[in-house]
């Protein structure tokens, strides 16, 4: 089926127009670049044809990137390599063209499609806020493999590149215009006129101008000494920000660095070598895994295909002003774009909630994300009162009140006073279990748990858990709304922690029991950290609040008993009022609320001296292997519905180092008969709490994995 079709104007430009049949993007495999190859040779070959505008026909897509079906195909390092020189020799082709070629860029340009895009003539993008172009092949655990590496630091300069390259990232079309890797910047609707015209003008005989970099850009990346200066900050930068777990970035600099110092040749050469050998690493598989496994999620609505008959939101209600409250407001308003209504006991937390609420489209304004008239009317969206008022239009009712069983079933019931007939109601709640806030309402049905993560606009997961009662309307309604929220969704359980607390519970309950035998703080964490997590168990007290661990600890204690009771670090730190960042006092100490050294107080409320030695293998097997353990466990109890769904959750809710594809597929990694020896060792030395569960010691004695062995 074809995937593009042109014509020729009066003027003799061939517009191409990509649309891929039955796909919302445009990517593109081998067979796909040999078409558009085709085409551009008719076209070549055409006197009346004096210059080529290649656009889109897809609504927000210009070209997505590759197929990364493409990348889990490579049985070997030798064909990724082959695959990366054929594109090469395409884009070569396109560069080489006889006749201008002008791309007409809206909405999304990654990857391979801003590859093509450098070896073009001219690039024309459309000033729409969907208009992205970036190379984000390091979030897969590659590198640009089409001549990226080679074309970008060229075009913009070593320093700028770097920066797209290594951080995966993408620029608005302002920012590329600024950047040099776009000409023009035009409104959508004159997009290709402008790109026709620009065409003409480049058959004419015009000559593209070379972007202006400035006086320092040239300083760096005009001479060899000022770029070793950039690779070397670059490689600094990589490695304290990755531990050095993930090879694609430095592997990236070098390639870079080969392109520029040495030539077109050297550098595609270094290229493809580079991307053959990523493309087969573990880290690039589990990080394509993800891909796909979130690319799933965004279709999946947590029921049976069919069975349900979602709800469009458009009135949300927010029952609770606090911190959580606020921040689910805001985000739906600067997300969603939905009405708000918020209610609280009092007008001043109403207020204060309002005040926190609106930060959220503020801190888009401050980052030009949005301009004055947006957030003024994103702002107006938010509302609220000390009464239900409001309430009786609302889709949604999302309550975020305290953690407490009586006060959330007083919210259900008079919520059910006043809401109307189809309206939802979600729990926040990070521990309590639904059916429990559910017992005694008149609906059981219309109610199901929307835990959210802190902070609510940053955080990416929202677990929705349903009862044995609430009905498909319901989840399939919740599980839409949190996309529209920008996050990524799993359904999961109605057992006490739900999925991410769950497994989190047995971390942070071996890292008070480290803290008491006196391991220092700070190399607990920094060894959590180099093993991949964002930051170490202990700052992640600090930052949840240790009050609300304590809360949490308890209802986990009375549900799976003593293997999960806190250690008697998080009581003594609640009775001496170090609750974390939100006090100023926690186990480290804060600056202006920004966190600087363990605070050696605490060592002495626990009666203990750090210790001067403490063996990182060691620590990193006692955080995370009762990690591992828990995972499988409730695992194997249903908590989630698949092996996807629990890794990515532990990904996006708890940090799990991406990199390592999740604790299950970690499991899958190290081999469950390893991970049971491993605890079963622990448990002889350190006590029953690392005993490995009857899931886990099941699957090591039959091999069974939670993927399939690629």
């Amino acid at each position: 089926m074809a995937i593009l079709s042109w014509s020729v104007t009066a003027s003799g430009v061939g517009v191409v127009t990509l649309d891929v049949p039955g796909e919302a993007v445009n990517t593109f495999s081998h067979a796909q670049s040999g078409e558009l190859w085709g085409c551009l040779e008719a076209l070549g070959a055409d006197p009346a044809v004096r210059a080529v505008v290649l656009r889109s026909g897809k609504r927000d897509s210009f070209i997505a990137g590759a197929d990364i079906n493409q990348f889990v195909a490579f049985p070997s390092a030798a064909d990724a390599e082959a695959s990366s020189r054929a594109g090469h020799a395409f884009i070569d082709r396109v560069e080489g063209f006889p006749k201008p070629i002008v791309v007409a860029i809206h909405g999304t340009c990654l990857g391979l499609g801003l590859e093509l895009s450098l070896a073009c003539d001219y690039r024309v993008a459309s000033d729409h806020p969907k208009t992205q172009l970036g190379l984000p092949e390091i979030q897969l655990g590659i590198l640009p493999g089409a001549g990226g590496c080679y074309r970008l630091p060229r075009q913009i300069g070593a320093r700028a590149a770097l920066d797209i390259i290594l951080a995966g990232k993408s620029e608005r079309a302002a920012k590329a215009l600024k950047l040099g890797l776009v000409d023009e910047v035009v409104p959508e609707s004159i997009l290709v006129a402008t790109a026709v015209a620009a065409a003409l003008r480049l058959a004419g005989g015009d000559r593209v101008r070379a972007p202006s970099r400035g006086i320092q850009a040239a300083l760096l990346d005009g001479n060899p000494l000022g770029r070793r200066l950039v690779y070397r900050a670059a490689r600094a930068q990589v490695i304290k920000r990755t531990q050095g777990n993930y090879p694609a970035p430095l592997a990236a600099i070098d390639v870079i660095r080969t392109g520029l110092e040495s030539g077109k040749e050297a550098g595609l050469a270094a290229e493809a070598r580079a991307f053959g050998a990523l493309a087969v690493t573990p880290e690039s598989r589990a990080l394509v895994g993800i891909f796909f496994a979130t690319t799933a999620l965004k279709k999946d609505d947590g029921v049976e295909p069919g069975t349900a008959h979602p709800r469009e939101v458009a009135h949300l209600g927010v029952v609770g002003a606090g911190f959580m409250g606020a921040g689910i407001a805001g985000t739906a308003v600067t997300t969603a774009k939905v009405d708000v209504r918020m209610k609280d006991a009092d007008l001043a937390r109403v207020a204060n909630g309002l005040r926190a609420a609106i930060e959220v489209p503020q801190g888009q304004l401050t980052r030009r994300r949005i301009n004055r008239f947006e957030f003024e009317r994103l702002a107006a969206l938010i509302s609220g009162g000390a009464d239900y008022r409001g309430f009786a239009r609302a889709d949604l009712v999302i309550e975020a009140v305290f953690e407490d069983l009586a006060v959330k079933r007083t919210v259900v019931a008079e919520l059910e006073a006043v809401l109307p007939a189809e309206a939802i109601v979600a729990s926040n709640t990070s521990t309590i279990p639904i059916a429990r806030i559910a017992e005694g309402a008149r609906h059981p049905e219309r109610i199901l748990g929307m835990h959210f993560f802190s902070p609510v606009d940053r955080m990416p997961l929202l677990e929705v858990i349903p009862t044995s009662k609430t009905g498909p309307d319901a989840i399939a309604t919740a599980v839409r709304f949190g996309r529209r929220l920008g996050k990524t969704v799993i359904v999961v359980a109605d057992r006490p922690g739900f999925w991410v607390n769950r497994i989190l519970a047995p971390y942070f309950v071996e890292a008070g029991h480290l803290v008491l035998e006196g391991t220092p703080i700070d190399v607990i964490d920094r060894v959590m950290v180099k093993y991949g997590f964002p930051v170490g168990p202990i700052a992640l007290l600090d930052e949840v609040g240790v009050d609300v661990a304590a809360k949490g600890g308890v209802v986990m204690r009375e549900a799976f008993g003593d293997r999960l009771a806190p250690a008697a670090t998080i009581d003594r730190m609640v009775a001496a009022g170090r609750l974390g960042r939100k006090t100023g006092s926690g186990f480290y100490l804060y600056h202006e609320g920004h966190k600087t050294d363990p605070d050696p107080k605490v060592y002495d409320l626990f009666g203990v001296k750090p210790l001067a030695g403490a063996d990182p293998g060691l620590v990193t097997r006692r955080l995370i292997f009762p990690l591992l353990n828990e995972a499988a466990r409730a695992f194997g109890e249903g908590v989630v519905r698949s092996a996807r769904d629990g890794d990515i959750g532990a990904i996006f809710g708890i940090g799990f180092p991406p990199f390592r594809g999740g604790p299950l597929r970690t499991i899958d990694g190290i081999g469950a008969a390893v991970v049971v020896a491993t605890l079963e060792e622990l448990a002889r030395v350190h006590g029953e709490r690392f005993a490995p569960c009857d899931a886990l010691r099941v699957r090591a004695s039959t091999g069974e994995r939670y993927y399939p062995a690629t």
